[in-house]
């Protein structure tokens, strides 16, 4: 079954523009920025080749390549530089964005009753799936000319027309594969959980499997569609034929994920679906057991995710005294300590953006509630003996445990990692406690969840705002000069970065009884409010 445009797809891909009209530009535009950000912060960081050059020695560490990928090291520009560091995150952020559209729109719409209703008037079988696929391939291909077209504009001199292309390309090639690979994914399964579930899999392991080759085996990394990424060698060798190559596979992806979807049935998938135990278990029999159960797949796949950052970024704390020595812009970024080594302040500043990242599984838990209540879920609990609270509740302390989990993997990895290369590694009391004082910032974040559930459930989404807005003041405030009280908006902005700072109780007593004050009032709206509204 070929993929063809009639007057359905037309139709839908309105329909599908339509309701991502605020989704699709907000991916687009943070990705843009960001990728923007990076070339311009490193032109004024690393201006002389001599500091290049510096950082080229650093990134000559294994766990480094196996983080970002192999580059041509002897010829450090800031055009090799921007694409060796940021090409391959970039593109891993871009897989996730079209893993998580195309999941929406196709298993997830089969969820909600949407395709049935769609397909009840004169539309094509296949005009649904192929809607999403012209919809999100166009996306993709939007977000290479933006990038493309943007970084030539910063007229960096060595970022050139075609080097500037490719990266869009490669970006816009591994969104438009992961579009395949997750439509496919949903016509082999039941529901968007798995098919978002095994997309992400692949996605990860295909991280994994080029790291792995990037530092012993170069063939694995060739099997790995993110190694085709790092051979393209852009700003340098610009190799456009792994690009090809990820656009030939993708099309073979969409006809097979044409063809599946016309041969199964509606809200079937080709997998049959494992048969349940007659009876459930004693955890499934309460709302906490069954909602670990809905998320354990994500717990452990956020968990074995951050034991990895912390141990990457801990796998270069060796280095990083003689590679900060003359670099006067970078120090910027941390705060001037006497008494204190770079690497100390360096390890207090990244417990703090482990700390965010950590916080992102913590609300994707909580806000998981709300998603139930979409799905029409929530209703079945809430007929029986299952109180709000008590519902409520349930997904509350998942989240709690989710972040004390997330974050505490994330300071023993940096430690683990640490001792292997340090020559006085700090003890895991120090970095544990490092990480441990954020603690109550998160749950200050996860109380704001809680409280636009219970009041203003539909605009859940806007605490990505408040955790990206964490991210960037406090990351980059000291070298864009951002002022305190900015900082201060943010929850995290008020923990004292131990032990560079004297430990004061006081704000962390006052986040504390802010989170616990906004969960309750969030639980009241709750108990309050209609269900669906």
């Amino acid at each position: 079954m070929a993929f063809t445009i009639n007057k359905g797809t037309g139709h839908l891909s309105r329909l599908i523009i339509r309701r991502d009209r605020i989704r699709i530009p907000l991916w687009v535009i943070g990705i843009c920025s960001f990728t923007f950000m990076v070339p311009i912060a490193f032109k004024e960081l690393y201006g002389s080749q001599e500091k290049r050059d510096v950082m080229a020695q650093t990134m000559e560490n294994p766990a480094m390549i196996a983080m970002v990928g192999p580059a041509d090291l002897s010829n450090y520009n800031l055009g090799v530089m921007t694409a060796h560091q940021m090409l391959l995150l970039t593109a891993v952020v871009v897989g996730l964005m079209s893993v998580l559209l195309v999941t929406r729109h196709t298993r997830g719409d089969e969820e909600n009753g949407r395709v049935e209703m769609i397909r009840s008037l004169p539309v094509r079988r296949i005009s649904t799936l192929n809607a999403v696929l012209l919809v999100n391939a166009s996306t993709n291909i939007l977000l290479a000319f933006l990038v493309g077209l943007g970084l030539y504009a910063l007229n960096i001199e060595s970022m050139n027309i075609e080097g500037s292309l490719l990266y869009g390309a490669s970006l816009g090639a591994t969104g438009i594969f992961f579009v395949g690979i997750t439509a496919v994914f949903g016509q082999l399964f039941e529901s968007s959980r798995g098919v978002t579930g095994f997309s992400i899999t692949v996605l990860l392991i295909a991280y994994i499997v080029r790291g792995i080759g990037d530092i012993s085996n170069e063939v694995l990394s060739w099997i790995s569609p993110l190694g085709w990424v790092t051979k393209t060698g852009v700003y340098d060798e610009n190799n456009w034929w792994p690009i090809v190559g990820l656009i030939g596979v993708s099309i073979i992806l969409f006809i097979i994920a044409n063809y599946l979807h016309a041969i199964r049935d509606l809200e079937a998938g080709i997998l049959p679906s494992r048969p349940g135990r007659k009876s459930a278990s004693v955890i499934l029999q309460n709302p906490i057991g069954l909602e670990f159960r809905l998320q354990r797949t994500g717990m452990i796949s956020w968990a074995i995710g951050m034991f990895a950052i912390g141990a990457s970024y801990g796998s270069v704390l060796g280095d990083l005294d003689s590679f900060f020595a003359g670099n006067d812009m970078m120090k910027q970024l941390f705060t001037a300590k006497e008494g204190y080594s770079v690497t100390m302040q360096f390890v207090s500043m990244i417990m703090m953006v482990m700390a965010i990242l950590a916080t992102v599984p913590a609300v994707m838990a909580m806000n998981k509630l709300y998603g139930e209540e979409k799905k029409g879920r929530s209703e079945h609990l809430l007929g029986r003996v299952v109180s709000r609270t008590r519902l409520m509740g349930s997904f509350l302390i998942i989240s709690v445990i989710n972040g004390f989990v997330m974050l505490s993997l994330a300071a023993i990895g940096l430690w683990t990692a640490s001792v292997s290369v340090m020559e006085e590694p700090y003890s895991l009391g120090t970095v544990y406690g490092m990480g441990l004082i954020y603690y109550p910032a998160m749950l200050v974040m996860i109380g704001v969840a809680v409280l636009l559930i219970g009041y203003r459930p539909r605009i859940t989404s806007f605490i990505w705002l408040y955790v990206v807005y964490s991210f960037i003041v406090l990351y980059m405030g000291g070298l864009f000069q951002f002022s305190e009280w900015i900082g201060k908006l943010s929850p995290f902005g008020h923990i004292p970065q131990i032990p560079l700072e004297d430990m004061t109780w006081m704000p962390i007593i006052m986040l504390i009884s802010i989170a616990a004050a906004v969960t309750v009032v969030g639980f009241i709206g709750y108990n309050r409010r209609d269900m669906g509204r």
